[in-house]
């Protein structure tokens, strides 16, 4: 508390901006394993990317060094709608008390991060379009094959109007609000227990990042599964009308995924997920911390 939520605002966007410039590259990789054998049973399909190590060396053959930052603006773009506005709403709600009740923590992150993430979807979807662009031979997943960042919004613009700019939005909203309640839940109380307990002093980077690494565990494991049906329902193809060829929403992704490639299909990329998580989760909030203490 302490801080006005539009300074929040600004914080959280500069925190989310930063950890993303550092971890792009993990985004990258991330999602190429989720998207690699779509729809296809284990086994069943080639596997240009296996594990976190080689699939960051397989981009870097097929799309050069500078292949490891593919989609960064659009990701910077992400990071400081979603996050900005998801420490403003949270801001709000520390304000308010909300978060000095039992479970106010948990509720008000849900809440900040679903906000967040529809304001950034956007962002968030043409940023998984040209993550997942590639050569041929290497190529998981719809190809969209826009140029950049302003070819891609123009395009689905044109294409699809508004809406299309919002499409996948109902996979992204789950993921975000279960992903920012336990990350801010998480970390809260991680830095409290730690400092409770004197293994580091109140208010030290030490405290800070130990919340940090906590958090970022948990949120990876609660929040693969959201990740990766987010993934494809962003990255899917559309009709003409803007109706998904491969699946019809949310739950449909689901229940597609599960049957055809196993409960373990929705877990595709979990190294990934934790290794970009778990750095972002500890910079993230490492930077909003001290950017709300200066």
């Amino acid at each position: 508390g302490g801080v006005p939520p539009a300074i929040d605002l600004v914080l959280g966007a500069t925190a989310g901006c930063l950890a993303c410039f550092l971890t792009n590259p993990l985004e990258v990789v991330k999602t190429r394993l989720q998207l690699q054998g779509e729809l296809q049973p284990p086994g069943t399909y080639p596997r240009p990317y296996r594990g976190v190590l080689r699939a960051a060396v397989a981009v870097c053959r097929a799309d050069g060094l500078r292949g490891l930052q593919k989609g960064l603006a659009a990701g910077l773009l992400y990071q400081g709608l979603m996050n900005g506005v998801r420490f403003y709403c949270y801001s709000h709600a520390e304000d308010a008390g909300w978060t000095r009740y039992p479970g106010g923590t948990v509720a008000a992150g849900a809440v900040a991060g679903a906000v967040g993430a529809v304001v950034g979807s956007p962002a968030y979807l043409v940023k998984t379009h040209l993550q997942a662009q590639t050569l041929s031979a290497m190529a998981v997943g719809h190809q969209h094959n826009h140029e950049n960042i302003s070819s891609a919004f123009r395009s689905i613009y044109q294409q699809h109007g508004v809406v299309g700019l919002w499409r996948g939005v109902t996979g992204a909203v789950p993921r975000v609000a279960v992903g920012s309640a336990v990350q801010l839940a998480t970390f809260a109380s991680a830095k409290d227990w730690v400092c409770e307990r004197q293994w580091f002093r109140e208010g030290s980077w030490a405290a800070v990042l130990a919340g940090g690494m906590v958090s970022g565990v948990a949120v990876a494991v609660t929040m693969t599964p959201f990740d990766v049906i987010s993934t494809r329902l962003y990255n899917q193809p559309v009709d003409a009308d803007g109706t998904g060829k491969l699946y019809r929403g949310f739950l449909d992704c689901i229940l597609q995924i599960s049957s055809k490639e196993g409960l373990l299909g929705l877990y595709k990329g979990i190294g990934a997920v934790y290794l970009r998580l778990g750095p972002h989760t500890v910079l993230s909030l490492f930077f909003w911390d001290k950017l709300r203490n200066m």
